[in-house]
């Protein structure tokens, strides 16, 4: 093992967004909304929390949709391969309490995210993010650790972290963002981006 760390995205590079398969679950449009549409998470988040609790949802609901979500096609072995070559870590700003049954999928890789506030009645009142800027501030951190990262997402919030790495990728990104960023390599599958890695690492 070398002292490379890959860090990953988690919804759009690995799973399906969550937020989109509840939306269509649910039947409510507005929670379509993502950090591909809304840079500011704070913001997206006190959005879609009003919508649940407009609607009377809750944390079981969303699970419910979740327990049925598989990952993308390919990603489990595409986190097999990668893992038997370098560190991974996985950055998100999902859930813990939304992201178990999906890390349990892909067979249990280390996974970095935030925490829900729920009451009782299973309300989501809140969220507790892990840090500021959790990305990046965590990609910071390994290359104090010595480590060197690579880093690859598919949203606004994933390009500090990539930018702040030795090499940095997008995955399955938006046409939007990938024209916004020419210097980034961008991929849409994972036996390309496998080899870029790879090849970073060289």
């Amino acid at each position: 093992m070398n002292m490379y760390v890959t860090c990953l995205d988690l919804e759009g590079v690995l799973v399906p967004e969550i937020w989109i398969a509840f939306a269509e679950a649910s039947g409510i449009p507005e929670l379509r909304r993502t950090t591909r549409d809304e840079p500011d998470y704070d913001k997206l988040m006190k959005y879609r929390l009003a919508i649940l609790k407009e609607h009377g949802l809750g944390l079981k609901e969303i699970q419910e949709t979740i327990s049925k979500i598989d990952p993308l096609p390919g990603a489990k072995e595409f986190l097999d391969e990668l893992r038997s070559f370098t560190q991974v870590l996985i950055l998100s700003d999902t859930f813990y309490q939304f992201a178990g049954p999906l890390m349990k999928k892909l067979g249990y890789p280390t996974l970095f995210c935030n925490s829900l506030e729920v009451g009782e009645n299973g309300e989501i009142t809140g969220y507790q993010m892990r840090c500021e800027k959790s990305k990046l501030t965590t990609v910071k951190a390994l290359q104090s650790a010595g480590f060197t990262t690579i880093a690859a997402g598919d949203s606004h919030n994933d390009l500090a972290m990539i930018q702040a790495s030795k090499a940095g990728f997008l995955f399955k990104s938006t046409d939007a963002i990938k024209a916004e960023h020419p210097e980034l390599p961008a991929f849409e599958e994972y036996d390309e981006f496998l080899a870029a890695i790879k090849k970073a690492m060289d």
